[in-house]
């Protein structure tokens, strides 16, 4: 099964043909195999991942995922970040994320929006990811915000930056902090442009990142929804698959 293009006729007489993929836990996006057309290239923007619930289940989110809260009591997060950082390590890529990068050696302009914050598309093999919520495993500067690497640090919990002495938080975008402007723009500009859009395994509930498959449709793409549960997408949606990312995209793919 390959479903992942536009309807027939779709891509403009002349232009390039582009897709962009929204994906919650695992996301796909990529043109069917020889489904390029004559003198265009194909270009896929994919995005993924608001499945934070689990993270929240044993604390309220304002206790640990502010930047209030590690102000406040900086050691209790950044163990609490050490922990989830220690199963993210455990968890190895799956099929879901395979096909991705499967999808994205085929497509000369792939880009992979997500909302996840494991970087498991990038340890997958996924090269043009956008991180929209940033990175759980990677270390920034609480003053400055800057990224830190091992040797920019002065060990402890939290470390302290090396250059300013703050206190070293997670790469993630917490509760009451905007996204990172850079990496917005490029999704909205990869969504605007794309011929496909494909919305995997997402609730498209979580703004600014659901809005984007409705500004696909706006600027005439076609919106493939992969999702076991119906989403405020799918009564919108040109095509929607019901079924979970890691068993649809394999398929998908193919």
């Amino acid at each position: 099964m390959s479903a992942a293009g536009p309807p027939q006729g779709a891509c403009p007489p002349g232009g390039e043909r582009r897709e962009a993929t929204l994906g919650g836990d695992h996301t796909a996006a990529g043109p069917p195999q020889g489904a390029r057309p004559p003198g265009g290239e194909r270009r896929v923007a994919t995005i993924g991942g608001d499945h934070t619930a689990g993270l929240w289940s044993q604390f309220r989110p304002e206790d640990l995922a502010t930047p209030e809260a590690f102000a406040a009591n900086p050691k209790t997060v950044w163990e609490w970040y050490a922990g989830r950082r220690e199963r993210v390590a455990k968890v190895a890529p799956n099929a879901g994320h395979a096909a991705l990068v499967a999808l994205e050696q085929r497509t000369p302009h792939f880009t992979l929006i997500t909302q996840n914050v494991d970087g498991l598309h990038a340890r997958a093999g996924s090269r043009n990811v956008i991180e929209l919520h940033g990175n759980i495993m990677v270390d920034r500067c609480f003053a400055e915000g800057c990224v830190l690497t091992p040797a920019e640090e002065i060990p402890g919990a939290p470390p302290r930056c090396a250059r300013c002495g703050a206190p070293v938080r997670p790469g993630v975008v917490w509760f009451g902090e905007a996204l990172p402007p850079q990496a917005l723009d490029d999704a909205l500009a990869a969504t605007k442009r794309c011929d496909v859009f494909l919305s995997i395994g997402t609730s498209n509930v979580v703004e600014p990142a659901a809005s984007l498959p409705f500004a696909a449709l706006d600027a005439g793409a076609a919106v493939i929804e992969v999702n076991p549960e119906r989403t405020p997408l799918s009564a919108r949606a040109t095509i929607v698959l019901p079924g979970a990312a890691g068993e649809v995209l394999p398929l998908l793919v193919g």
